[in-house]
């Protein structure tokens, strides 16, 4: 997590918009949104300012970023654990979600013929799915491709016209990476 994203998360946390900790901050608007989202960095004082605007701690937050966790694994071996739902499908986040930054990923476990659906709210993002186990169907307007363990896809999100199927007769697993 970078040092904007963390300001991001904590600003978003105590229900403050952009605006009111830049008027707060003594900066631009467009200045705090290019911190937030990595293209400037603030200078000391500036961070300091940012912080006091938001009632946060700088060193609390600088130790924050210093101390993340900066690797997540998820083992094969607590697979089974995974619990699904009444949906017929499960994903295990790969990184919290407070954590993501650019990118999105999963586990998905999905039960035999049971439909994945498109993630909500997005638009021209990528995504790649690759399958561990079982088959998937991944459907895209028009277009059909059926995926066997070890294969994966690469693709453009189509809301509202795109699915991945479990046409299998047993539990598909696939990692699943998306863009944000």
């Amino acid at each position: 997590m970078s040092l904007g994203s963390l300001i991001r998360r904590h600003r978003k946390q105590r229900g403050l918009t952009l605006k009111a900790v830049a008027e707060r901050a003594g900066v631009s608007e467009g200045f705090m949104s290019q911190v937030e989202n990595a293209v400037k960095s603030p200078s000391v004082e500036t961070l300091m300012n940012i912080c006091q605007a938001m009632d946060l701690d700088a060193g609390a937050l600088l130790t924050q970023l210093s101390t993340q966790k900066r690797l997540f694994v998820f083992p094969k071996a607590e697979w089974e654990d995974v619990e699904i739902s009444h949906t017929g499908f499960a994903t295990h986040r790969l990184v919290p979600p407070e954590r993501r930054e650019g990118i999105d990923s999963a586990v998905l476990f999905l039960q035999p013929q049971q439909t994945l659906p498109v993630r909500k709210d997005v638009k021209g993002v990528q995504e790649v799915l690759c399958v561990l186990e079982g088959t998937l169907e991944l459907r895209q307007a028009d277009q059909t491709v059926l995926l066997n363990p070890g294969d994966s896809a690469h693709f453009w999100s189509i809301p509202g016209d795109q699915s991945i199927t479990n046409t299998g007769s047993s539990l598909a697993v696939a990692l699943w990476v998306g863009t944000l």
